[in-house]
């Protein structure tokens, strides 16, 4: 059940050119991202979203009064699955590590699928070229086998989308394995079983790596989501799998995220959905007490690196956290006691459209409110259409977290967006500048010099 959080924030940053090198008391916001070589520029975040702020602001840097523009040089990119020629791949063994780590419900029925259909181009690739793919992926978190985390209910879906049968494996590693991997078929699918029913898998253990390893001849990494992680099918296996290359999942959002966001074009907008702190009165919403001097830094900080920071102006508040609560509409530095704000207001939204009317580029990181409940979906819908109508208008639209990912879904846009993240942590990660070990350890790109 989604917790009660206070509703979102919008903010703006001052268009910059990219040549300039004024000396200007006009200084941006910096943060690196070292394994792609390449900063990334003038981010600015509202301080809404607790865990969102505390990552980006893990890494705020302070910034020197000029503004220099980006030199990419040589620009060291991953070398990717589709930089290999059929003749690489017709008939060997390929490991490829995808996120399949998808929802299920009690009587595991997969709830959401994304994140299957988001590793099925690679797949395809892979089997129409006649590869031979050893699908792995991670399922929850087990503690040793647990039957609930198999893998096995993926199997029909996974069938269906990719339109080979897919079989299945009982183990990951282990003479039984080796014999399913030995009769595989050129342009044949196995699915290994979750990775995390051994506890080497999260250490990072080198013998268990090397098992991995041992059943194929080159290894894709297409799994985001857990690049962030330097586990034995993430970051290991690359110590004895050559070629290690990024699936078009993963190199996907490393051209997203670290290119649209590194160099947006401008006005760039960050959406940050969660609790707010402004000193004023917030009656029952949830609020981090101990983030509360965080967030009132990073309001300072905006106000001082001329970002443009729009907060609710009005709320719906409702008496309990529940679907069918009573609710109203009220200002919101003036939220009643014993009422939570559970989404943005009329005002708000009508603010926060008519603001992002002007961007070229936007991200979204946080619903507006409670969404999962209709009565308090309609800011967080409003938000997703108009996100949709920008990017039929040329404007780069990226969605950057589960639950937005899931407003989105809900509303039918999905598709229409630039790009949807299928790694939180990872995306986090990658914006505060962070090496992600499962990507750092694959293969370079040849080096091409730009103009």
């Amino acid at each position: 059940m989604a917790s009660a959080p206070s509703p979102a924030s919008l903010s703006f940053l001052p268009t910059i050119s990219s040549s300039s090198t004024t000396t200007s008391r006009t200084p941006i916001v910096r943060l690196h991202s070292r394994f792609l070589r390449s900063p990334l520029r003038g981010l600015g975040f509202a301080a809404a979203d607790t865990a969102f702020s505390a990552h980006v602001a893990s890494k705020l840097r302070s910034c020197s009064t000029s503004v220099k523009p980006i030199s990419r040089g040589v620009f060291a990119a991953k070398k990717s699955v589709g930089d290999l020629s059929p003749a690489e791949l017709k008939g060997k063994k390929v490991f490829v590590r995808a996120d399949l780590n998808v929802p299920l419900d009690d009587n595991q029925n997969i709830t959401d699928d994304t994140r299957i259909r988001a590793a099925v181009p690679t797949i395809k690739h892979l089997i129409s070229n006649g590869a031979k793919v050893i699908l792995s992926s991670h399922l929850g978190r087990p503690k040793g086998v647990t039957p609930k985390y198999s893998l096995a209910p993926l199997v029909p879906r996974l069938t269906e989308l990719i339109g080979v049968e897919v079989v299945k494996a009982d183990d990951c590693i282990g003479p039984d394995v080796e014999k399913l991997v030995a009769s595989l078929p050129d342009g044949g699918v196995l699915l290994l079983e979750n990775v995390r029913f051994y506890k080497e898998e999260e250490k990072n253990d080198p013998g268990f790596a090397e098992k991995l390893a041992s059943l194929a001849d080159l290894y894709v990494n297409d799994a985001f989501g857990t690049a962030h992680r330097a586990h034995a099918s993430t970051e290991g296996v690359t110590k004895f799998l050559k070629p290690s290359v990024a699936g078009f999942l993963l190199q996907k959002e490393l051209d997203y995220l670290d290119g649209a966001v590194s160099n947006p074009k401008r006005p760039f907008a960050a959406i940050v959905g969660g609790s707010k702190a402004q000193g004023l009165s917030v009656g029952s919403s949830l609020v981090e007490e101990d983030k509360l001097d965080l967030a009132t830094t990073l309001l300072a900080k905006a106000k001082a690196k001329g970002v443009a920071l729009l907060l609710p102006t009005d709320v719906v508040v409702a008496d309990k956290f529940a679907p069918d609560a009573n609710s109203k509409v009220v200002p919101a530095a003036a939220i009643p006691d014993g009422w939570m704000g559970l989404d943005i207001g009329p005002d708000s939204v009508k603010t926060f459209n008519e603001a992002l009317e002007t961007t070229k580029t936007v991200i979204w990181n946080g619903p507006m409110g409670v969404f999962e409940f209709d009565k308090f979906a309609v800011g967080t819908e409003a938000v997703a259409k108009k996100l949709a109508e920008l990017s039929g208008k040329g404007v780069t639209t990226i969605i950057g977290g589960g639950d937005s990912v899931a407003a989105v879904e809900k509303v039918g846009v999905a598709d229409v967006m630039s790009h949807i993240s299928t790694g939180g942590g990872a995306s986090l990660e990658l914006l505060e500048g962070k090496v992600l070990p499962g990507v750092d350890a694959l293969d370079e790109a040849v080096a091409t010099v730009s103009a």
